[in-house]
């Protein structure tokens, strides 16, 4: 399965903004975007500009970096989207926030979405009372997300749903603490997505 495996801090230096990819160390002042607000590489001080173009093009590279999502998958969604009835950008976005590794760290179980990968990966959760290991699996209403009986007693689980016991989970999911059990009841609207994006443009970016 191919993924980024380089320094993630690059990534949000590269789009000039937090993307909290690190869980814990992005609210701290080991930040790496608070301490080099510049873009990686020789030229990331003298940065220009952007173009119309740039612009939309950063706004797809941040979509993509925010899920963890790589370029043929992204290409994938967006199809997706557009096929779908109502308004293409907002498609995509509820179609990156269905994603199982997404869901996963909406529901407080993982401090950040590649965190919730790796756990997804090592088989700790199931999908309506079965077994997943594919981070990318598109979830649906109704569909039940549980934490597998060996990890209810792992300290990582417990430490992760204490310290994200004050985060609000979006009106879209329902989460019962007591039986490590989450529920999809719709796909996420717009107004329930909290990330920065500017999905219009995008579509223009696929639309040329």
């Amino acid at each position: 399965m191919a993924r980024y495996t380089g320094a993630v801090c690059r990534l949000c230096r590269r789009e000039g903004q937090k993307l909290y990819l690190k869980g814990d160390r992005c609210y701290t002042n080991k930040c790496s975007v608070g301490r080099r607000e510049y873009a990686p590489g020789q030229h990331g001080v003298s940065r220009k500009k952007l173009s119309e173009y740039g612009l939309q093009l950063r706004e797809k590279q941040k979509a993509k970096r925010y899920y963890g999502v790589l370029e043929k998958q992204f290409a994938h969604y967006f199809e997706l989207a557009s096929k779908r009835k109502g308004i293409t950008g907002e498609n995509l976005l509820a179609i990156l926030e269905s994603r199982f590794d997404n869901i996963v760290y909406r529901l407080g179980f993982t401090m950040s979405r590649a965190e919730a990968r790796q756990l997804v990966r090592h088989g700790h959760f199931a999908l309506n009372g079965k077994r997943v290991t594919v981070s990318s699996i598109l979830v649906k209403p109704g569909d039940v997300i549980t934490l597998r009986e060996k990890g209810t007693g792992l300290d990582k689980f417990k430490n992760n749903l204490e310290a994200n016991a004050t985060k609000v989970i979006p009106k879209w999911l329902d989460f019962d603490a007591a039986k490590f059990e989450g529920k999809m009841l719709s796909f996420a609207s717009r107004e329930d997505i909290d990330l920065p994006l500017e999905e219009h443009l995008i579509v223009e970016l696929y639309s040329k």
